[in-house]
């Protein structure tokens, strides 16, 4: 069968079928329906753009709600060869613009006249005709509408004023200049209204809303927020899609609730790859930045902040509180790497690391990520801690450190709660030292949990690829990963010293 383009003026005719491309690269399309059992939102935006592809070809032999499947528009009438999705409205191919076969020469008043006065005569009232234009919905197209409503002008019944405003506006709208001042007005158009919806996640999203700043960062409050910011905004990297805030508040996001990379991609309306460019830069800089914020503190700092409870049970000697967590780990496909990560004490493959803090709660060291295998005593032996106590300190620990050996040779003591088996009762003493190291241990378990609850991405299984050594560094992205979450840990309010009256935040 014959193809043929409605529009007047062309001559496109072809034997391929509709909707394929011919060997000159033009196709066949068929007028837009109106789906009325989609929902409103459809059934307006397919009925506004059957109105405009109708009002754009000017024919009078076009009904609205009967158009024949024969009558075609080629892609010679598009901008870019094909129509666009008809959900967007603000593209210039959501109807049909070029060679629509108008004259666009201005004509006098009496051509005008003859002209009405034989359209009166040959045209027979049309059974289905569109309604009048001031009930076309245009709160979706601005610049769509106005073509719309300019075209059903032009193929009204035949009135005056309808006529008039045909001659006064064919030159600007269907002139070769009108049409690409309109192409540029809808792509000014789009670009803007994608700039809005990224800028609706920056600063002023979170200002003065704690409970927004909690939920969405995990830090403390929004002067907290802005202090981070301040500091490493001049160390990020520059973004062509992203501002600086943009990509702390992406990463921080990411580590807070673990949302799914696509829905991070939606929101921030990036692709995956700058996504993930954007998170691995902004931790490197984290980690480059703030890394030294756990830090071990002088004696005479622990000394000066020692808690109460602390001071009664072993004086000023404690320095440090330790104890081991664990990271899930996709399984290795290296027998070696699989063996050395299987924890049989989570009866999975993970990373484990030393974390310690000081009695006041603040994290003072992370050691690096071992194998699940390894034991609690090996990682203390070699992560480095022991190198940094001084004679007469006091670590405290669970049963499983039994590093007491190790932590003498630094002229230091470990405290750890008595074994209980081979005894069939503990004496006093050993019941009493043993309920006192444990309430001041439990403090570590509770800063674990913080960081554990606080930031969910550490509950996740992590990738193989997170294990593997930054290039030119001895860490992993995992280590920086988990050493940027305890900074974090640090900015918020002591889990063991309640805060006094006066120690509210300002924001």
């Amino acid at each position: 069968m014959v193809r043929t383009c409605c529009v007047v003026g062309c001559n496109v005719r072809s034997h391929d079928r509709e909707g394929k491309k011919l060997d000159n690269g033009l196709s066949f399309h068929r007028f837009p329906s109106w789906r009325q059992r989609e929902g409103s939102h459809v059934s307006d935006i397919t009925k506004q753009r059957r109105q405009a592809w109708i009002a754009v070809v000017r024919r009078a032999d076009i009904e609205f709600r009967a158009i024949p499947s024969f009558l075609l528009v080629c892609s010679r009438h598009f901008l870019s060869g094909k129509p666009a999705y008809e959900m967007d409205v603000t593209n210039p191919d959501w109807a049909p613009t070029l060679h629509m076969g108008h004259d666009d020469k201005p004509v006098s008043d009496s051509e005008r006249h003859a002209r009405r006065t034989q359209r009166k005569r040959k045209r027979a009232p049309i059974a289905g005709k569109p309604p009048p234009p001031h009930n076309l919905k245009m709160n979706h197209t601005p610049v769509i509408g106005i073509l719309v409503y300019i075209n059903l002008m032009s193929i009204g019944d035949g009135s005056d004023s309808v006529t008039e405003a045909e001659g006064q506006t064919k030159d600007c709208v269907y002139s070769q200049q009108g049409r690409a001042e309109i192409n540029r007005l809808l792509e000014e158009n789009r670009l803007l209204r994608a700039q809005l919806q990224k800028t609706e996640l920056n600063e002023t999203f979170l200002k003065d809303n704690t409970e927004k700043v909690s939920y969405y960062t995990g830090l403390h409050c929004y002067a907290v927020l802005m202090s981070l910011f301040n500091t490493v905004k001049d160390f990020l990297p520059i973004s062509k899609t992203l501002t600086g805030f943009q990509m702390l508040l992406l990463t921080l996001m990411r580590l807070r609730l673990d949302l799914p990379v696509q829905h991070l991609c939606h929101l921030f309306d990036v692709s995956h790859k700058t996504l993930s460019s954007v998170f691995t830069d902004t931790i490197n800089v984290l980690y480059a930045r703030l890394g030294a914020l756990v830090h071990w503190p002088e004696r005479h700092c622990l000394q000066a902040t020692m808690p109460p409870q602390f001071t009664e049970t072993f004086g000023k000697r404690v320095a440090i509180i330790v104890d081991c967590f664990e990271i899930r780990t996709e399984r290795p496909s290296n027998l070696k790497a699989r063996a050395q990560t299987y924890s049989h004490y989570k009866g999975t493959h993970t990373i484990k690391y030393l974390i310690g803090i000081t009695p006041h709660g603040a994290i003072s060291f992370i050691s690096r990520g071992w194998g699940g295998r390894a034991s609690d005593k090996h990682i203390t032996e070699r992560c480095g801690i022991l190198q940094r106590l001084l004679p007469g300190d006091v670590v405290l620990a669970d049963r499983g450190f039994d590093i007491r050996d190790a932590v003498g040779m630094m002229c230091a003591e470990v405290k750890i709660p008595a074994f209980t088996k081979g005894y069939c009762q503990l004496d006093a003493r050993d019941v009493e030292q043993t309920r006192a190291t444990a309430h001041l241990r439990i403090h570590v378990e509770r800063v674990i949990g913080s960081l554990r609850n606080t930031f969910k991405m550490l509950h996740t299984t992590m990738p193989i690829r997170l294990l593997l050594s930054c290039e030119a560094e001895d860490t992993t992205f995992l280590d920086k990963i988990v050493k940027v979450c305890c900074v974090f840990v640090n900015m918020y309010p002591s889990v063991v010293v309640k805060p006094g009256p006066n120690d509210t935040c300002s924001c």
